[in-house]
């Protein structure tokens, strides 16, 4: 489908990407990894056509139908949500308003006898069946489908995109790209504007499309119920994993452990030659000794493995006054936009330590509650904070506040112009900014290294209540890991919005729901939440219909998940069964050349190199091909 031969990608005048190539199938799903600033986005805008490569080729099968959605783009203005959705079928807009010409220009034409006449009604009647065959009449169905899922209502659709956020627009654009039905659809962090209920259908609903994915998520349960390839950039090159990107972990561990030892091994073999080289470098006696082994260094393929891989980021929150018993408290507070009411008589009373979790629909107040928990919205109703509190806030788009003219030193320096210069270099070491790295600027920072840069502001000065909106968005999964065991740790109080259910899990011990009937209120993690109404996602809670009033919906949208991930299963055992069959061919032809080979060398009275290299590729390309069978054999009995 696609081939990526030996490209490399310049950023900044560094090399991100180093001669690197990897091969597209159809029905691959690709999880694309690595740290921040690693290449992801740069590899997925190389392969969309938006960029081109410094070195190399990218190849493609003829007319190739790629989807791309970018992190940030351009959103467009000036229709209704359903019409611009709609633009995904650009190509059937533009033969039925052709179609509409041409009924027009018949209705007007009395001559039914004359060639024009005649043309037209060949060209209404091709234009007609070719819409048909395209599937024009199911269009609206499609988009309604396909809106519903990314969690627009009905009401929605005739309303104008300018009333939208980013965010919500940026589910339009998703969902013009998921109607295109391309054949390659490339997604760079697509869950990042979404809730959890959205991300669980677009899991379902990306798991059952034909076309091949490459995706870039920091979300583990999305990789894991989607992916079935994982690709990670380090070290400038692609590491190839048949594998979920659970399962690729341990398979990275047992590599990683080998290229160290490797790498061990091959510095003491530099070591020594460099000691031989300049023990007898002088000597005449030695001259061709010492030269050989100059020439083997040249040679040597250093084993090369990126320190930054290694380094972690080290987050401890520094330590606050100990508050008060109750850290907050929320009588009847209530917000309205216009006369769209968000919040209505919400009470909530937050104990000191306890962390909570703010989930629900994107709109449904979430963040409105938190920015009026900071004091940056009025409300009506009361607000207030306990003895002592000293609070921490990480906006949404905490990240796109950084002025990006500066660089990173100086973005620090202007929170805490007091501060110990050093102090501040040892933070933001601790983020993983260091050396010339502390003098980027802002603007050619990764999405995931402005949001380390904004969250290193927030430990600039000690607080024992922190209030996070979406604190993962852009970060890698190791920082996420690392931010997670840090708010573990924290003895503060702490208000977490996200969708993130693998940063979620573990971490809080409360979950407060925003419904459509209000806020409800539960002791215990998010897993427990979900599983004490037996619900596989929170859109099951509460479901708005149409008319705006609510119903429980858990026992048909349960048998349809039950179903939906059954019918998934069965496609990839199927698919997997299909490709052991196709190697266990592939191995049995080749052990057949292999044996006739052996029997051919045997005969041979003289040495033949072409025979020897004709062996040992067939026995390396058998290696690959029992590999290959191994870890497929492997999957499958996991899946049965």
């Amino acid at each position: 489908m696609l081939g990526i031969d030996k490209i490399s990608i310049l950023f900044g005048g560094r090399i991100i990407l180093d001669e690197v190539s990897c091969q597209i199938s159809k029905g691959d799903k690709i999880g694309l990894i690595g740290k921040n600033g690693a290449g992801k986005s740069s590899l997925l805008k190389v392969i969309a056509g938006i960029n081109d490569a410094d070195t190399g080729v990218i190849s493609a099968a003829k007319e190739l139908r790629i989807g791309y959605l970018p992190q940030e783009m351009p959103l467009p203005e000036g229709q209704s949500v359903f019409d611009e959705a709609c633009r995904a079928f650009s190509d059937l807009l533009e033969a039925n308003t052709r179609l509409e010409v041409v009924t027009a220009e018949l209705s007007q034409n009395k001559d039914h006898h004359s060639k024009v006449y005649m043309d037209l009604i060949h060209e209404q009647s091709d234009i007609t069946e070719s819409l048909a065959l395209r599937g024009w009449y199911d269009v609206s169905a499609k988009v309604e489908k396909v809106l519903l899922g990314l969690g627009f209502l009905q009401d929605d659709f005739d309303k104008p995109t300018s009333q939208f956020s980013g965010g919500w627009r940026m589910r339009i654009e998703l969902a013009k790209i998921l109607l295109s039905e391309p054949q390659l659809l490339l997604l760079d962090e697509p869950t990042n504007h979404l809730d959890i209920e959205s991300i669980q259908w677009l899991e379902s609903f990306l798991g059952n499309l034909p076309c091949s994915i490459i995706l870039i998520s920091h979300d583990i349960t999305f990789l894991n119920k989607i992916t079935n390839r994982t690709i990670e950039i380090a070290d400038k090159t692609l590491y190839d994993y048949p594998l979920p990107y659970s399962n690729y972990l341990e398979r990275r561990q047992e590599v990683r452990e080998t290229l160290l030892s490797a790498q061990k091994n091959q510095q003491k073999v530099i070591k020594d030659t460099e000691a031989f080289i300049n023990r007898f470098r002088a000597k005449n006696t030695k001259a061709s000794q010492v030269q050989s082994r100059i020439k083997k260094l040249d040679k040597m393929d250093r084993i090369e493995l990126d320190e930054e891989v290694i380094a972690k980021m080290k987050i401890r929150f520094p330590d606050a006054p100990r508050s008060g018993k109750i850290n907050l408290e929320l009588k009847g507070v209530s917000k309205s936009f216009d006369s769209k009411k968000v919040l209505e008589d919400v009470n909530l009373i937050i104990g000191r330590g306890e962390k909570i979790a703010f989930v629900g629909k994107n709109g449904a107040g979430k963040t409105t509650l938190s920015r009026i928990i900071m004091g940056e919205l009025d409300c009506g109703g009361q607000v207030a904070l306990g003895h002592q509190v000293n609070i921490g806030y990480y906006a949404q788009d905490q990240s796109d506040t950084l002025d990006p003219t500066l660089d990173v030193i100086t973005t620090v320096e202007e929170v805490q112009s007091d501060t110990p210069s050093q102090t501040l270099r040892n933070l933001l070491g601790a983020f993983l900014f260091s050396g010339d790295d502390q003098y980027k600027k802002v603007k050619v920072l990764s999405g995931g290294e402005k949001a380390r840069l904004a969250l290193c502001k927030l430990l600039l000065r000690p607080v024992n209540f922190l209030v996070l909106d979406e604190p993962t968005n852009h970060l890698d999964i190791q920082s996420k890991k690392i931010l997670k065991e840090a708010l573990s740790e924290f003895k503060g109080s702490v208000i977490v919005v996200s969708h993130d259910r693998e940063f979620l899990s573990g971490l809080t011990d409360k979950v407060v729901a925003f419904t459509a009937e209000g806020l409800v209120n539960y002791n215990g993690g998010i897993k427990e939440f979900l599983n004490s109404r037996k619900l596989e996602s929170l859109d099951q809670f509460h479901v708005p219909t149409s008319n705006g009033k609510t119903k429980n919906n858990n026992g048909n949208s349960e048998n349809k998940l039950e179903y939906e991930r059954k019918k998934g299963e069965k496609k990839e055992r199927n698919k997997i069964s299909s490709k052991i069959q196709k190697l266990e061919k592939s191995i049995e032809a080749t052990e057949t050349k292999i044996g006739q080979l052996t029997t051919e060398i045997a005969a041979s009275k003289d040495y033949n190199p072409d025979l020897i290299d004709e062996y040992q590729a067939l026995k390396s390309k058998l290696d690959v091909f029992m590999k290959q069978w191994e870890e497929l054999s492997v999957l499958l009995e996991k899946l049965d």
